[in-house]
């Protein structure tokens, strides 16, 4: 699951930009523009290592532009905290997201782990699976609701600093935190006689 979700590697490399953009800003005396830069350079320097170790380059081009929407953001106001906004709207849009397909009864955790299986819509019409995925999919809509639970009122305190502390912080151990809790779900509901997420009955 953590594989199918992105994995440690791509989560870790995303919280690359937001800490050059402020590591640069503090040691240019709160320079917007030079953490801008040095929010970009690491970008780059990030999406050329991703390319290079064969990750996707629609998913590598994806990443560097949300690096540079943050970056033109944060120098068109002038406040470092807005490089920040693109996470939070992001955190936002996938909270919707996630909720609205578990009320439609697609829960994004079955199309996902559904499709890498190539189970097409076999998951849907086994109710255990598709009970299971709706429920475990909760966990993920949780996460990204904690995120802008922190996030938000740091923004509004323009916390910077604080900001790229809880981007790292409710990253990778957040996902991985999902990814256990998750899993624990998916395996609690199905039933003791199913015979697992590889295997739906149909």
């Amino acid at each position: 699951m953590a594989r199918l979700l992105g994995g440690r590697s791509a989560a870790v490399d995303a919280t690359l930009p937001p800490v050059a953009f402020v590591a640069g800003w503090l040691l240019a005396n709160q320079s917007v523009p030079v953490g801008a830069a040095a929010a970009l350079v690491v970008g780059a320097l990030v999406a050329v290592w991703r390319l290079a170790r064969g990750d996707r380059p629609r998913a590598v081009v994806l990443g560097m532009l949300g690096v540079a929407v943050a970056a033109l953001i944060a120098l068109r106001t002038g406040r470092a905290v807005d490089f920040f906004l693109v996470q939070v709207a992001s955190n936002a849009a996938s909270a919707l997201a996630w909720t609205v397909s578990i009320v439609i009864r697609w829960p994004l955790l079955g199309v996902v782990v559904g499709t890498a299986l190539r189970q097409r819509t076999q998951w849907r019409r086994d109710p255990a699976l598709l009970r299971a995925y709706s429920l475990a999919s909760w966990v993920w809509v949780g996460q990204y609701v904690l995120r802008l639970a922190v996030f938000v009122p740091l923004w509004w305190a323009g916390a910077a600093v604080a900001l790229a502390v809880a981007r790292v912080a409710l990253t990778w151990p957040l996902i991985a935190a999902c990814l256990a809790v998750s899993w624990w779900v998916l395996r609690r509901v199905l039933p003791a006689d199913h015979p697992g997420l590889r295997h739906p009955r149909v």
